[in-house]
């Protein structure tokens, strides 16, 4: 989406990592400029600005004017950064000059609108597959973002990419059958978990039945070597 915003920027006339330091320390940071068949320029701008842009509603979507001094003002997008990864400082950035005249390829965010019917009367769940569709279309109509309803949607239905209403100039590069998100089922195993687990639970002094059987089985067996034993026993006291 192009937006009335101007970066300023200055030339770099040296590079190293010297000199980026010493950008760095006077508040702006390095950074590139290139496309439409031009030479890259170095430049320096500030971060802040840049930051700012990168985390509006639009993001990297964003087309803005790069002014710099002494030459050039075009519009541009971020189409790449560096962040210090214990800081989170922006470190470095690369700018790409857009042709308002020539399709560009982007990738814009999905959102879902409603609840879905599959949730609210059957007691199913909605799932969120894909967050996001490719698209190609001119750079004074790149949207901010899709929404798509998914209010009628039953268990077993979905919302593909297809489904996503697009205008004007635009057009689906992604595979149109990609789910965006669809109505499901609770699983089977989150119903029966409880009764599974209350049957697998034994009941007090069931556990103490198969030792009082065996015991019963020597019990009953004593007494027969008893009956044999006391017939000789008998026998010698008879002599």
């Amino acid at each position: 989406m192009r937006k009335d915003i101007n970066v300023a920027a200055e030339v770099r006339t040296s590079r190293g990592k010297n000199e980026a330091r010493r950008t760095r320390k006077a508040g702006r940071i390095p950074a590139v400029l290139y496309g439409a068949f031009q030479d890259p320029v170095s430049i320096a701008v500030n971060p802040r600005e840049i930051v700012k842009i990168t985390h509006s509603s639009t993001g990297y979507n964003t087309i803005f004017n790069l002014a710099i001094q002494g030459g050039e003002t075009t519009p541009v997008m971020v189409v790449d950064q560096q962040v210090d990864p214990l800081k989170g400082n922006l470190l470095h950035a690369d700018f790409k000059r857009i042709d308002l005249t020539k399709r560009i390829r982007i990738t814009v965010p999905v959102h879902t609108a409603g609840e879905a019917k599959g949730v609210k009367v059957q007691g199913g769940l909605l799932e969120v597959i894909t967050r996001a569709i490719e698209i190609e279309c001119l750079p004074d109509e790149i949207p901010e973002g899709f929404t798509i309803d998914v209010t009628e949607l039953m268990i077993g239905q979905s919302k593909r990419a297809s489904d996503v209403a697009l205008s004007g100039s635009m057009k689906l590069v992604g595979a149109p059958d990609t789910v965006i998100a669809h109505a499901v089922a609770l699983r089977a195993e989150e119903v029966v978990a409880a009764p599974e687990a209350a049957v697998a639970t034994p009941v007090a002094g069931a556990a103490a039945e198969p030792e009082v059987i065996k015991k019963g089985k020597k019990d009953e067996e004593a007494p027969a070597e008893e009956k044999g034993k006391k017939p000789a026993e008998e026998k010698g006291k008879k002599k």
